[in-house]
């Protein structure tokens, strides 16, 4: 063989090892760019999941919190009444006492 053929055949081994390369490459960028969405598509389902969870305690959270705005409004009217009632027993502590006055004056006055 002469020196050219040597080296034709020398470039053209490099080239095929260059194109087997650069095959493995594409392949290796390819198999990464699935695993990447798949990568992606499960974080996006995750998000969706703990969006679903955030929705569905936000719910569980607003009802709970209904239910104490019920409860609150409850109380309120128990002690607006036990408020009437007190104020009621006072009146009439007052009334019994002016009462108890009066009828000691009385008898005072007419002995």
């Amino acid at each position: 063989m002469t020196e050219d053929e040597k080296r034709i055949i020398n470039v053209e081994s490099r080239v095929d090892n260059l194109e087997t390369t650069f095959k493995m490459f594409i392949q290796e960028m390819r198999d990464f760019k699935t695993e990447m969405r798949q990568q992606n598509q499960m974080r996006a389902e995750e998000i969706r999941e703990l969006r679903q969870d955030m929705k569905a305690m936000q719910v569980n959270l607003d009802a709970k919190i209904a239910n104490l705005d019920t409860k609150i409004d409850g109380i309120g009217k128990h002690v607006q009444n036990l408020t009437v009632a007190a104020m009621v027993g006072m009146g009439a502590t007052v009334i019994g006492v002016a009462m108890i006055a009066v009828t000691v004056v009385y008898s005072i006055l007419t002995h």
